[in-house]
This record gives C-alpha cells, structure tokens and sequence, in this order.
C-alpha cells in the first residue's frame, strides 16, 4: 500500500448535510459521501458528533452507531462492507 495512504491520520472530523469530512495530519483533505455508510447517513446529527478518532487518527469510530471506518480505506475508496462482514 503507498505510504501516503497507509500513513494518512485523521487529524479533525466534521460533516455537512451529505458529507462526511475528514482534515488528515498531512494537510489534505477528504470529503465523502454519506451514502456509501448508510448507518451514517441515517444517524441523527447528535449521533454522527459522538465519534472517536481511534488509532492515533488511523480510524474512526461510533459507538452508539456500531461503525468504524479507517483513514486509509477511505482513501481508497472502500465503502460500507457491513454486507461483507456476515
């Protein structure tokens, strides 16, 4: 995997009405839509603030939510694999 993913650490996390938003230590930035994490997308605006950013930053996590998404799968643009997980 690039370093550049592989080490990508969420550094600040904030979300619009259709966007997940994550700030990464490096600089970049990073918006992603709701949709692919349709947990997220249907959680109450209260719910998508009581996240962890776990790891260091490699993650990100939602208790109440039973969610978890890590930095690097959203750069490579893995989306919801609660599908996958059975």
């Amino acid at each position: 995997m690039n370093s550049l993913i592989s080490e990508a650490k969420a550094q600040k996390i904030w979300f619009d009405d259709d966007n997940l938003w994550i700030s990464l230590f490096d600089g970049r930035s990073l918006s992603v839509p709701l949709a692919f994490f349709p947990r997220l997308r249907k959680a109450k605006k209260e719910q998508l603030d009581r996240f962890e950013i776990s790891g260091g930053g490699i993650g990100i996590h939602w208790e109440e939510l039973d969610e978890d998404i890590s930095v690097a799968g959203l750069l490579l643009g893995t989306g919801d694999l609660s599908s996958s997980k059975k």
